[in-house]
C-alpha cells in the first residue's frame, strides 16, 4: 500500500481520529451545554474545512487503496461545503438541543454528527460499489439514531422507526441493483463497470434491470416522488436541529453518488436512466409544490419545498447528454446540478436555524402562524428568513435566483424540444411554489406578532447566521467565483 493511499484519505482519518477523541472527552463534560465537547467538534469541522479547500485548490487527482477511493476537486470541494455545512447545523443546533435535555446525558448530538458526515465524505470519495454502499450506511444508521435523540419525545421516535424502515428498504433496492451491475460486469469498481459496459457485450436487459434498482435507491436518498414519503414525516418528526443535519449536508453526498454511479459508471447507458430522472423530476416538482401550499407547519412545507428543489437538481443531471454525445452539454449540466445543490443546502441551513432561534424551551415554534410579526420582534432573523424564503423562491438578486437560471439553460443548451418543455414545466412549477414561500415573508412582515417575547441567541449563533445569510445574498450579486468553482470541479474530474 502506497503512501498515494493515506495521501487521498487523511482528512477521513483526521476525522475518525477526533470523532473518537471527542467521544472519550465528552465523557468527562459536565456543563448543560457541552461546551468543551461542540468547541473540539467546530475546531475539528473548521481544520477539516480548510485541508479540503487546499485539497480542491490544487485541481489534482489522486487515487488510493487500489482505485477504491479518489481526492478529486469535485469530491473535495463537496466535502468542503458539507463541513461548513455541518458547522452550520451545530452551531444553531447546539441550544436548541440543551433546552430539550438531548445533551443532558452525553454529546451524542456532535459523536454522531461527525460520524455521519464520516458517511458523507466515504460516499462521496468511493469509486467501488462496496465502499459507497458502506459509506451510504454509515449516514444512515447515525441519522436513524439522531432522530430518535430525543428519547422521551414521541413524534422523534416515530419519525426515526418510519426513517428506518423505509430506509432499508431503500437500501436494499440500491443494493440489489449494485449486485445485478456487478453481476453483469463483473466487478465493483465503477471504471471498470464503465469500461464493461462501452464494450456492448454485455446483455442490456440485465444492465437496465439493475440501473432501474440503483436509481430507486438514489431517489429515496434524494428524498424525490415517488419515493419521498420518509420526508415531510421525518422532518416534523426530528428535533429541529437533526431536521436541519438531515436537510443539509447529505443532500451534497447523494448528489455525488449520483455523478459516481450514473454518470462516471453508467454514462453509455444515459439513454436508460435519462427517461427516469426526468420523470422524477416532473414528479417531484409537481407534487412538492402542490403538496406544500397545503402546509401549516413549517417544517413539513420545507420538507415538501426540498422535494421540488431535488427535482430541479435531477433536472440538471439528466441534461448532460444530447443524443447520445456526452460531450456537448455535459460540464455545462452537470456544474449547474452542483451549483444548485450547494446553493440549496446553504440556504436550507440558514431557514431551519431561524426556526431553532425561535423555538423556546417547552415551545416548538414550528407553525407558519408562530412567524407572525417576526419584523417587529426582531429584524434581523427575519431579513435572514426572507432572504432564505426569496432564494429558494427562485427570487433575484438571490442565489436561489442563478441556481435555477443554471438549471434552465442547461435544459435548453440540450437544443431539443423536450429540453424546452421541460425548461417550461419547471419555471411554471417555481411560480407555484413562490406562493407558500412569499405567504411566510407576508406573515412576518405584515401580520401581528402573537408573542412579544425576544429572539435570544448566542453569540456564536447571530453571527454564523448572519454570515449564512449575507452569503444566499451576495452568492446571488456575485455568483461567478462559486459557478466558476463548481464548473472547473467537474471539467477536472470528468478529466481526470
Amino acid at each position: 500500500m502506497d503512501s498515494t493511499s493515506w495521501t487521498a484519505i487523511y482528512p477521513e482519518i483526521v476525522l475518525l481520529v477526533m470523532a473518537c477523541v471527542i467521544l472519550l472527552v465528552d465523557l468527562m463534560v459536565r456543563s448543560r451545554e457541552r461546551t468543551a465537547t461542540y468547541g473540539l467538534t467546530i475546531a475539528t469541522l473548521l481544520v477539516l474545512a480548510l485541508l479540503f479547500g487546499l485539497n480542491a485548490g490544487t485541481g489534482q487527482t489522486a487515487y488510493g487503496f487500489n482505485k477504491m477511493v479518489v481526492s478529486d476537486p469535485m469530491g473535495n470541494w463537496l466535502k468542503c461545503f458539507a463541513t461548513l455545512a455541518m458547522i452550520g447545523t451545530l452551531v444553531y443546533g447546539r441550544g436548541y438541543a440543551a433546552d430539550r435535555q438531548m445533551l443532558k446525558h452525553g454529546g451524542e448530538l456532535f459523536t454522531l454528527s461527525l460520524f455521519a458526515l464520516l458517511g458523507i465524505y466515504v460516499m462521496i470519495s468511493g469509486t467501488n460499489f462496496l465502499v459507497i454502499y458502506l459509506g451510504l450506511e454509515l449516514l444512515t444508521l447515525s441519522s436513524y439514531a439522531l432522530v430518535a435523540l430525543r428519547r422521551d419525545h414521541a413524534p422523534s421516535t416515530e419519525a426515526a422507526m418510519k426513517y428506518f424502515v423505509l430506509g432499508a428498504l431503500a437500501s436494499g433496492f440500491l443494493l440489489y441493483g449494485l449486485s445485478m451491475l456487478y453481476g453483469a460486469t463483473g466487478s465493483l469498481d465503477i471504471a471498470t463497470v464503465l469500461q464493461a459496459v462501452n464494450t456492448g457485450q454485455i446483455k442490456h436487459q440485465v444492465l437496465v434491470f439493475g440501473v432501474v434498482f440503483v436509481v430507486s435507491g438514489l431517489a429515496f436518498k434524494l428524498g424525490v416522488v415517488p419515493f419521498h414519503m420518509w420526508v415531510p414525516d421525518v422532518y416534523q418528526g426530528a428535533p429541529t436541529a437533526v431536521t436541519a443535519l438531515i436537510g443539509g449536508a447529505p443532500k451534497l453526498a447523494a448528489f455525488a453518488i449520483c455523478m459516481r454511479l450514473l454518470v462516471e459508471g453508467l454514462l453509455p447507458l444515459a439513454i436508460d436512466w435519462q427517461p427516469m430522472l426526468a420523470l422524477l423530476a416532473v414528479s417531484s416538482l409537481l407534487v412538492g409544490n402542490l403538496a406544500a401550499i397545503a402546509q401549516t407547519n413549517i417544517k413539513r412545507m420545507l420538507a415538501f419545498s426540498t422535494i421540488a428543489q431535488m427535482g430541479f437538481v435531477l433536472l440538471g443531471l439528466m441534461s448532460g447528454v444530447v443524443g447520445g454525445n456526452s460531450q456537448l452539454n455535459a460540464a455545462n449540466a452537470y456544474s449547474s446540478a452542483m451549483f444548485y445543490a450547494v446553493s440549496y443546502v446553504l440556504t436550507a441551513i440558514a431557514a431551519f436555524g431561524v426556526v431553532m432561534l425561535l423555538a423556546r424551551e417547552g415551545f416548538e415554534s414550528e407553525e407558519i402562524t408562530d412567524f407572525a410579526g417576526l419584523n417587529q420582534r426582531s429584524p434581523l432573523y427575519a431579513g435572514v428568513m426572507a432572504v432564505c424564503l426569496f432564494s429558494m423562491a427562485g427570487i433575484p438578486p438571490m442565489v436561489g435566483f442563478h441556481a435555477k437560471l443554471g438549471v434552465l439553460q442547461a435544459l435548453v443548451n440540450v437544443g431539443q424540444t423536450w429540453g424546452v418543455v421541460l425548461a417550461v414545466y419547471a419555471v411554471l412549477m417555481s411560480l407555484v411554489g413562490a406562493f407558500y414561500y412569499l405567504r411566510v415573508v407576508k406573515v412576518m412582515y405584515f401580520d401581528s406578532p402573537l408573542t412579544a417575547t425576544t429572539v435570544v441567541a448566542g453569540l456564536d449563533v447571530r453571527v454564523v447566521l448572519s454570515i449564512n445569510g449575507a452569503l444566499v445574498l451576495l452568492l446571488g450579486l456575485m455568483p461567478g467565483p462559486l459557478l466558476k468553482t463548481c464548473a472547473d470541479a467537474i471539467v477536472l474530474t470528468l478529466a481526470g
